[in-house]
């Protein structure tokens, strides 16, 4: 398994994180997770690996977000992960996953050298 970055290209942050994560010799497999996301399964290992629950990784200030009302404190984690999975733009982004298994999110892009 090699070092993933889940990647958007259009991000600037995520963009900056690819090119720390090459400048430290890492040529990671690029997952565009718009294009690919990750599967529900792989969403919550990635929550708990980073501690995080479903609200702190998603990008509040998406349509999406605000469209499917999930401000709702009354929303359980699956219904939160699953909107996620359906409108994976709400995924708060870089995420670098090595092989070793350490996670990162990488704002700000400089927090990836710690699990490199």
């Amino acid at each position: 398994m090699s070092t993933k970055i889940y990647h958007n290209p259009r991000c600037s942050k995520s963009r900056k994180t690819l090119q720390l994560l090459e400048e430290n010799g890492v040529e990671p497999e690029i997952i565009e997770y718009l294009k690919t996301p990750p599967s529900k399964s792989e969403l919550k290992a990635i929550l708990q690996a980073l501690d995080m629950n479903p609200r702190d990784l998603m990008r509040k200030g998406e349509a999406e977000y605000k469209e499917n009302n999930l401000a709702d404190e009354s929303l359980s984690n699956d219904q939160l992960i699953d909107a996620m999975l359906k409108h994976p733009k709400l995924i708060e982004r870089p995420i670098v996953v090595t092989p070793e298994n350490k996670f990162a999110l990488g704002r700000p892009p400089e927090n990836v050298l710690d699990i490199i």
